[in-house]
């Protein structure tokens, strides 16, 4: 958490800085763990100083903020970084701030919890080499059936688990895998290889449902509150999870069945045994049937 909804929610919320020119930059001053910067703060502000904001892109899970002479400003969230336009969630925890002219916006925020994030100024040819080439897959948003077969589908790794790899397939992460996978009926510790054609059809399927409806609902604000859209307002996605932090409530398809959180790759995994079976049960066709042959005289 944030995955690509939330990301892109936080793209979305600063849009209105294209065409802005960089007037400053500057690391905050904070008393929690450090965060990632490079180059050193005052070398990025000197960097960017007088820019224009061109565009602003996602790649996976990443905010991009491509800038004037062919470099970009990434922010990338991990566990609990926020980007906003908006006074943040708390003063403590501010990293960083992008100062603007020539648009209503005039300050964008990075705040970070943990300080896991980082906020880099990367040229956009090494951009393309570092993270396009081998570090993320296609963006879940658009990847085809087939390619995502084709990426997983002869892995011996549980379907749960690939889906959160990013060299595979970008911005899919842990809350969202649980959701797609419900509704595409298939257990989360099913292996890639055993899944059939109409599988990973049925997955590719409620995954750009999934993303798209949680995009819609501006991401999910978990129990701890963390997650901000960049005007620090919760999103609305959590009221419409069906398996995810849901342990022990009625499944909201079959009501029939609790559900169950497991571990996989240190990571929790919610789902309904009763939608999801491990095994499916073969129905047999009684038409079908062979008739046995008479036996041959001796």
């Amino acid at each position: 958490m944030p995955e690509l909804p939330e990301v892109e929610t936080m793209r979305r919320g600063i849009l209105g800085i294209v065409g802005a020119k960089v007037r400053g930059a500057a690391a905050l001053p904070s008393p929690r763990k450090p965060i990632r910067m490079e180059p050193a703060a005052n070398e990025l502000a000197e960097a960017i100083k007088g820019k224009k904001v061109q565009a602003i892109d996602r790649l996976g899970k990443r905010v991009v903020v491509r800038l004037s002479g062919d470099v970009s400003l990434v922010f990338e969230p991990r566990m609990t970084g926020l980007v906003l336009v908006a006074d943040p969630p708390s003063q403590e925890h501010l990293r960083f701030r992008l100062d603007l002219t020539g648009c209503p916006i005039r300050s964008v925020y990075y705040w970070d919890r943990r300080g896991l994030g980082s906020v880099r100024l990367v040229a956009n040819d090494k951009l393309a080499a570092e993270l396009i080439g081998n570090k993320l897959g296609p963006d879940a948003l658009v990847i085809s059936p087939e390619e995502l077969q084709q990426r997983l589908g002869s892995s011996q790794r549980a379907i749960k688990v690939a889906l959160l790899d990013q060299k595979a397939v970008a911005g899919v992460g842990n809350l969202y895998a649980s959701e797609i996978l419900h509704l595409a009926g298939i257990h989360p510790a099913k292996a890639c290889r055993n899944l059939k054609v109409e599988d990973w059809q049925e997955v590719h399927r409620r995954l750009l449902e999934v993303l798209h409806l949680a995009i819609e609902h501006e991401g999910s604000t978990l129990s701890d509150g963390t997650y901000r859209n960049a005007l620090n307002k919760a999103g609305g996605y959590q009221n419409q999870h069906r398996v995810y932090d849901r342990a022990g409530e009625p499944c909201v398809q079959c009501s029939t069945q609790t559900i169950i959180r497991i571990v996989q790759a240190q990571r929790a995994t919610f789902f309904c045994p009763v939608c999801q079976p491990q095994k499916r049960k073969l129905t047999i066709n009684p038409n079908a049937l062979v008739k046995s042959r008479k036996p041959k005289r001796s």
